[in-house]
């Protein structure tokens, strides 16, 4: 197909020959590569060009001429037009194939190794398992009517305009439409531009952000909201410290992590509504469980646990080992893990505020002698940390991660480097029917 500078209308066929990082398939015409919205490897499409970049360009499907075996019927029905997932038109199967694809790549490519073994990938509930996220809020004149959803798929610039949410947890999923209808009715309804939700093993919260002053009429309409549908609901005018509940006066969040041996009690986290949580509950449970596998601590371990969080890997562990440290950069996530290990009998875990994306080699916890070390990074990754740890009496490492290059990188740092071998690693899906790849890797030495 010849090419000028303008987008072309004349849909024009193709097949699709790998899968994009996004989900999205990837086609070759006259050399460059096409990025293509709704394609499945392997199929014979009918494309119409979207956007033209300088060494790629974006299509959407207009007809699949050759299915994939692998391509299903997506369960939303607001599937290609909102942004909150991408791979809803393929079978689980293939979902969990591809995210172990794009890992071992990943360590092939960027970290130039390779594990020893592939663990079997974990996988939970793929419907209604999203337990976290943030809806954003537009009040659309043309439409005259406010829309609450996520960004839609073909420009993020715009909220798409749902009714419900097959992922999102059955305590909102179903009520999008009815969220919609109440802050349509509200006198500040152009003041609010998103609404966060949160929800524990027992309740659900829903943080309303706004950027001017609530009538004493829209409290009393979100009151009502919250107490009609059994959902907490929080104010938020400011920044983070903000926060403050409307409904009911003490709303409480928590969620257990049962323990599969008898000899260790569950645990219970307690969490404010901006706090990070796993956004998969089911999925975060297997993951523990597998962490602890690999980690195998032993009652006469210490162990640090970097980038802990509210504890969610630190408490477990304590109760199998002599003693844990974690480490966060979120002074509110400290107290509220230490808070967690008082309220669970858990004395001895020790908790510290220190931001693991600057120098830390001189305080006392990163000088200690650790036996094992758990990560649980963010998407950056942590390569800085990894310039003055894991020191010789170290011999085991479990690296949770959510963005498989990051990985990929320090995995090369901790064989290169620090005279690790990779013994295994796999993908768990933390996000079904999205792109994204959350991992799992053992180091040992």
């Amino acid at each position: 197909m010849s090419r000028s500078n303008s987008v072309p209308s004349t849909p024009f066929e193709a097949v699709i020959t790998d899968l994009g990082h996004d989900g999205r398939g990837v086609a070759r015409v006259d050399g460059k590569a096409v990025f293509v919205s709704g394609a499945l490897l392997g199929e014979q499409v009918l494309l119409r060009l979207r956007k033209r970049h300088r060494h790629f360009d974006e299509a959407e499907v207009v007809e699949v001429l050759a299915a994939s075996p692998h391509r299903v019927e997506p369960r939303c029905r607001h599937f290609g037009a909102c942004g909150g997932c991408s791979l809803q038109h393929m079978d689980a199967a293939a979902q969990i194939e591809a995210k172990q694809r794009v890992l071992a790549e990943n360590f092939e490519r960027i970290g130039k190794v390779t594990p020893q073994a592939w663990l079997p990938p974990l996988a939970s509930e793929p419907w209604g398992y999203r337990r976290k996220g943030r809806l954003s809020v537009r009040n659309v004149e043309k439409k005259g009517r406010v829309l609450v959803g996520f960004r839609e798929e073909s420009n993020p610039r715009f909220v798409a305009d749902i009714q419900q949410c097959e992922v999102m947890h059955p305590a909102l999923g179903p009520k999008i439409g009815l969220l919609a209808e109440l802050l349509n009715g509200l006198q500040a309804a152009s003041e609010i531009p998103q609404v966060e939700f949160a929800a524990g093993d027992d309740s659900m919260a829903l943080v309303f952000r706004h950027m001017q002053p609530l009538s004493d009429a829209d409290q009393a309409a979100l009151t009502a909201f919250g107490q009609q549908h059994a959902l907490a609901i929080y104010l938020q005018p400011g920044g983070q410290s903000s926060v403050h509940p409307l409904w009911p006066e003490q709303p409480r969040l928590a969620f257990r992590l049962a323990s599969e041996d008898a000899r260790f009690a569950d645990v219970e986290l307690a969490f404010e509504p901006l706090d990070f949580v796993q956004v998969n509950a089911g999925m975060n449970q297997r993951m523990l469980t597998r962490a602890l596998e690999l980690l195998d601590p032993q009652p006469a371990d210490r162990v640090l646990d970097l980038f802990c969080g509210l504890g969610n890997f630190t408490l477990p562990i304590a109760r199998r080992v002599a003693g844990v440290a974690g480490v966060e950069g979120e002074h509110g996530l400290v107290e509220r893990a230490a808070h967690n290990a008082a309220r669970n009998g858990i004395d001895n875990a020790r908790f510290h505020v220190a931001n693991l994306f600057e120098d830390q080699r001189g305080s006392d916890w990163a000088r200690q002698p650790w036996d094992k070390l758990l990560l649980d990074p963010p998407r950056a990754g942590a390569d800085k940390v990894l310039d003055y740890l894991p020191h010789k009496q170290t011999r085991r490492i479990v690296y949770v991660s959510c963005h498989p290059a990051s990985l990929a990188r320090d995995a090369g740092i901790l064989v290169n480097r620090h005279g690790f071998r990779l013994s295994s690693a796999g993908v768990m899906d933390m996000f079904p029917h999205t792109a994204h790849v959350e991992s799992i890797a053992l180091f040992e030495r």
